[in-house]
């Protein structure tokens, strides 16, 4: 689930939380004991729908409500604890990410003239003076990963720079909660070293 904070010159606007999506591929690098370097490389579907009671430009000063689709590739360099060393235990991750936002559509709610709603239907901008193609998250991952590779976890993402580029616009920080499943593939590092040596 997928969703923003967002502020207009420090207002925050109501925003809601819609479906989201992400799928991708990392590595777990043995660091020290039982932390390990966890680099993710993913697609992940972001938006948010927010009800502006103080608009501004993007999406536009006479925009009442705003509803955000983005797709984006992400890179994380997380760290991975394990809570033991048995084959199957619990785990936290954690660290930063920057995502890159190649492309994006809005729907825009503006009020007419005649006081109706105006519903237009677009592609996001991306520019120096509009939403900008790169932000940046903390991560924060609780599962539990059993011995032969399976592991499930939940996340958390919480944006720290902002989806607007616009000096005088919002900031948009990006704000995501999941469920999330995945497989280790090779050899499982605490497999090896709990076989019996030969002597």
């Amino acid at each position: 689930m997928t969703s923003a904070r967002y502020l207009v010159n420090g207002i925050k606007q109501p925003s809601q939380y819609k479906p989201g999506t992400m799928g991708g591929v990392a590595a777990k690098v043995e660091f020290d004991n039982q932390l390990y370097f966890y680099p993710a490389v993913y697609y992940c579907l972001k938006g948010y729908k927010v009800t502006l009671k103080n608009p501004s430009f993007p999406p536009s000063e006479f925009a009442t409500s705003n509803d955000v689709t983005l797709h984006t590739i992400e890179v994380a360099p997380l760290f991975q604890y394990d809570f033991n060393k048995k084959l199957s235990h619990l785990f936290v991750r954690f660290g930063p990410s920057v995502d890159y936002g190649y492309y994006g559509r809005e729907s825009v709610d503006t009020e007419s003239v005649s006081g109706g709603n105006v519903r237009v239907y677009r592609p996001m901008v991306f520019a120096f003076t509009d939403y900008g193609r790169f932000t940046a998250q903390a991560i924060l991952h609780f599962g539990y990963e059993t011995g032969k590779g399976l592991m499930v976890f939940a996340f958390y993402e919480r944006g720290f720079g902002s989806l607007n580029n616009h000096d005088d616009g919002p900031k948009i920080f990006h704000r995501i909660v999941g469920l999330s499943a995945g497989w280790l593939f090779g050899k499982n590092p605490l497999v090896t070293n709990t076989k019996p040596v030969k002597k």
